[in-house]
């Protein structure tokens, strides 16, 4: 099972990921939820899991879920954070979420 994804302050576990593109990097990036995976709407959040790799993740959190689920509607990940209306001093915990998610290969880059 991967590690589950969250929008909150890190807590005891550090999740450390040695090929994903920066925090603030991932800002500039176009991503879009891969197509080999599917979301299922939960109480807390959402369960994410891609058909190809067979893993499953847990984003907790509806706002992630949001972000998540439009990312691919616009042109840059600081673009889907203004549009789904994420405070800015959120920003950091969900560029970590989303590249967590993006190492994963539950998100993917889009070729301009």
């Amino acid at each position: 099972m991967a590690c589950a994804v969250s929008t909150e302050p890190p807590g005891a576990a550090q999740i450390h990921f040695t090929s994903s593109p920066t925090t603030s990097a991932i800002l500039a990036e176009r991503l879009r939820l891969h197509p080999r995976v599917a979301l299922r709407p939960e109480p807390f959040g959402a369960l994410a899991y891609h058909y190809g790799n067979r893993r499953l993740n847990f984003l907790r959190s509806p706002d992630l879920v949001r972000l998540v689920d439009d990312l691919g509607n616009h042109p840059t990940v600081e673009a889907a954070l203004v549009a789904c209306d994420i405070d800015p001093s959120r920003w950091p915990s969900f560029t970590r979420a989303l590249a967590s998610l993006a190492a994963s290969d539950f998100l993917e880059t889009v070729e301009p």
